[in-house]
């Protein structure tokens, strides 16, 4: 069970029994994570009908009290609220523009009680977006306008799966959208569970070609690295009155 499992379920529970005396006053882990979720939800930015970019790089700041306790808890908690944010963003349907980083800082400033998050993100224009597929746990851009998936040699993309016809599927990209196409295979394409010939490809969608699953993604990628966040005093969340300043 994770420290965050109780965020999981509604916040039913503050945090295990494991921490109930360390977490007594102050900031819980639960706080930061719905603080970031809340950051994440006003930061995003519309882009496209279909694409929406989050901030990826957050900075908590703590005050000494709460830091001191965050601490003890090693780099579980970093790694808890990692994927989080990951998990809030893909069920929001946002991108990144680049890896997910979170970082938790003490603010003498800050009262006990009291957190700050401070997010970045690339902007609008300095964005490019990318069609990959997700192949048993590996990304692989789609850099042409037509690429072919299958078993042999001469695909563009190989699997080894003998369940596959050398040639079986193929993708096509223009930019803006995608379409997936069967090759003539010997045990058809399946798409979100429905055998097809050829069909449209919204994001996220999944392609079954024999054993293999093949998932199609449109991804945020940033033609320079965002900056630091730079502190921002009006986003202030005080858990002890339950709102921000």
């Amino acid at each position: 069970m994770g420290l965050l499992d109780s965020f999981e379920k509604g916040l039913e529970r503050a945090v295990n029994g494991a921490f109930a005396k360390t977490f007594r006053s102050g900031i819980q882990p639960v706080e930061i994570a719905s603080a970031l979720r809340s950051e994440l939800d006003k930061q995003a930015a519309v882009v496209s009908r279909d694409r929406i970019l989050a901030p990826n790089t957050f900075l908590v700041r703590l005050s000494a009290a709460d830091d001191e306790k965050m601490r003890a808890l090693g780099p579980t908690l970093v790694e808890e609220l990692d994927g989080l944010v990951k998990k809030h963003a893909r069920t929001q349907g946002y991108s990144f523009a680049g890896p997910v980083s979170i970082t938790i800082e003490r603010d003498a400033s800050l009262s006990t009680g009291t957190l700050r998050v401070e997010s970045q993100t690339a902007s609008v224009g300095n964005v490019s977006w990318r069609a990959v597929v997700d192949i048993d746990g590996k990304r692989h851009p789609l850099v042409a306008a037509r690429t072919v998936i299958g078993r042999g040699s001469d695909a563009d993309i190989t699997i080894p799966d003998a369940g596959t016809s050398r040639k079986h599927v193929e993708i096509l990209w223009d930019g803006e959208r995608a379409m997936v196409r069967d090759l003539g295979s010997t045990n058809g394409t399946q798409l979100q569970g429905r055998k097809v010939s050829e069909a449209p490809l919204p994001p996220d969608a999944t392609v079954t070609i024999g054993r293999t699953n093949i998932v199609f993604r449109i991804v945020a990628e940033a033609s320079t690295p965002p900056r630091p966040p730079v502190p921002d005093a009006t986003r202030a969340f005080d858990t002890r009155r339950g709102d921000s300043r």
